[in-house]
């Protein structure tokens, strides 16, 4: 039986990439830029590999400077990451977006460290860590569609209270497919490691409901406090000459 603990070798791990080439030489066939898609899958690679080696150091720190210096630094790259679609105005939307995150998955990273598990001590790295990191990702990705949607409905002449209600909605698709989904169609990621770790299933439903609460809630608060902040006219969609070019952007993060 496949345990949590159990160690994947380099060469059987290697057999997951192989799905993911198919997927590559079918963009290839349909003619659709794959550099991005590489890129992204190289980048997974390497943050992957090294963040398992850093998060030991992470792990053994016994002091909250460590702990708050790793959280700021993935709330910087989910904000940077979160603006890509808007490349051509990233650094006039870098302060709204990062406040935003910074709120809307602050409060509910502590309403859950503090509120629901209580840490003790409050920076507890091994649960402190891999719930910042997915209730900033979750943000990231809500406030990156919230824009890309937000700017697409003003550019049409949209009005501004309408397009924020549009983005809104269309932001909140992702998790809101995931709640009606889960315990039907999937098992989510946090149940599924509890359970292959041997954790009761009944426990490891109570964690998940928890991890969805989190990510709808993160999700709702960032993003329409991006909005809200964004909606002003000055921070209107973008022009016609500053819109990017259609199709897909070189990579970058």
């Amino acid at each position: 039986m496949l345990l949590a603990t159990d160690t994947i070798s380099l060469e059987r791990l290697s057999i997951a990439l192989i799905p993911a080439i198919a997927v590559l030489f079918i963009l290839y066939a349909w003619a659709i830029e794959i550099r991005t898609s590489i890129y992204a899958i190289l980048r997974m690679l390497l943050q992957l590999l090294l963040i398992g080696y850093l998060l030991h150091f992470v792990f053994q720190a016994d002091t909250p400077l460590v702990i708050v210096g790793a959280i700021t630094i993935m709330l910087l790259a989910a904000t940077w990451i979160s603006l890509r679609v808007a490349a051509n105005r990233r650094k006039e939307l870098l302060g709204t977006a990062l406040l935003s995150i910074v709120c809307g998955g602050g409060i509910t990273l502590l309403v859950i460290t503090q509120g629901v598990l209580q840490l003790d001590p409050w920076y507890l790295p091994q649960k402190m860590i891999p719930l910042a990191g997915m209730i900033f990702s979750n943000c990231m990705n809500s406030v990156s569609l919230a824009v890309e949607r937000f700017d697409s409905e003003v550019s049409r002449g949209v009005k501004h209270a309408e397009a924020c209600r549009t983005s809104l909605q269309a932001s909140l698709i992702p998790i809101t497919n995931s709640l009606f989904a889960v315990g039907l169609v999937s098992i989510p990621g946090m149940m599924t490691g509890q359970v292959l770790a041997n954790v009761p299933p009944a426990t490891a439903a109570r964690y998940q409901i928890m991890v969805m609460c989190m990510m709808f809630a993160s999700s709702g608060l960032s993003t329409s406090l991006f909005l809200k902040l964004i909606s002003k006219p000055k921070s209107g969609p973008l022009s016609t000459s500053e819109a990017p070019a259609t199709g897909v952007e070189s990579p970058e993060a």
